[in-house]
């Protein structure tokens, strides 16, 4: 029997290669994603994706259309991804941060609880509600300490999440996810913007790119890699919560190193710090450890940042209308 997943977030990153995963494992999918003037499936459409799924409207901040969704599809799986999701953005939009990520997940659990009890939950938490961390390598049972509007939006649907599980006996689980890229990255997060760079200034488009904190660490690894990981936590037969991450911790100055090498430049030539771009409260270091999604899901990422970088220059390489360059 075919299962529906319902995917909100539809159109970004991480849901356009989460409906990709589910649709080759013959799922009906529904993609759940506002109504907005600008283009916003072009993600859907470089995968395509988008002729072979549905889509509903509505926003999960809206707890009629959320209603409306969950009883019109009666999903079987649920894949909580909407978000505002740029954490530099959250100290200019807080409420509209908290509305989304926190907000927008209880509206989607009551909805559960109330039409779908069935139906099993996933909630995209997040790598930054670790903040200012307790441990050089965060586990499940590390303490939070949110350093962003984003990580304490994303906190409080974390445990929320957590919440319902306990209280309603819902299959609600949270993957604690650290950063993941691809060439489908919004051009606003550190790594596409980079990439991006790399491309036009091997085009001859541009010379400089403007970056803050070169020195802080994060563990990078590639969302296709990762939505595998979130359909594994809901085939368990019990809930729980799981770090997702690769283990290797890369300062972003290194980040940059590697992608401008794939197109043969040197990075020092063309980056420039502006301590304008830096946060307000930075988060200097995060390093997953995610030994029991190994243990437990059988899951390990499959693609290291050399490999993603390369992978994402050669994107915007094509992009910018040239055959892709190999250094």
């Amino acid at each position: 029997m075919t299962k529906t997943a319902l995917i909100t977030g539809i159109t970004g990153q991480d849901g356009a290669y989460l409906a990709q995963l589910l649709l080759r494992k013959d799922y009906r999918v529904v993609g759940l994603t506002p109504r907005r003037g600008s283009d916003t499936m072009w993600r859907l459409r470089e995968l395509d994706v988008l002729p072979r799924m549905e889509i509903a409207y509505g926003d999960v901040t809206d707890m009629g259309s959320v209603f409306g969704v969950v009883s019109e599809y009666q999903p079987d799986e649920i894949y909580n991804l909407a978000a505002q999701s740029f954490v530099g953005a959250s100290w200019d939009q807080p409420v509209h941060t908290a509305d989304v990520n926190a907000i927008g997940a209880v509206n989607l659990l009551e909805a559960v609880r109330k039409l779908r009890r069935e139906a099993r939950f996933y909630q995209a938490s997040t790598s930054e509600m670790f903040g200012k961390v307790a441990a050089p390598r965060q586990s499940e049972a590390t303490p939070f300490h949110p350093r962003s509007p984003y990580g304490v939006a994303k906190l409080y649907a974390h445990w929320i999440t957590i919440n319902y599980r306990e209280s309603f006996g819902l299959h609600a689980s949270s993957g604690i996810l650290f950063n993941h890229e691809s060439p489908l990255r919004g051009i606003e997060f550190v790594t596409r913007k980079v990439t991006d760079a790399v491309a036009r200034i091997k085009l001859g488009q541009a010379d400089k790119v403007s970056l803050g904190n070169l020195d802080a660490q994060r563990d990078w690894g590639y969302a296709a890699d990762y939505v595998d990981a979130m359909w594994r936590m809901l085939q368990q037969p019990s809930p729980d919560d799981y770090v997702i991450a690769t283990g290797v911790t890369t300062c972003i100055r290194d980040m940059c190193r590697m992608a401008f090498a794939h197109a043969g430049l040197d990075w020092e030539r063309h980056v420039s710090v502006d301590k304008a771009l830096f946060r307000p409260a930075e988060v200097d270091l995060l390093c997953g450890d995610a030994s029991k999604a190994a243990e437990r899901l059988g899951w390990r990422p499959a693609t290291d940042l050399s490999q993603l970088m390369g992978m994402m220059v050669e994107a915007d390489l094509r992009r910018h209308g040239e055959a892709p360059a190999r250094a």
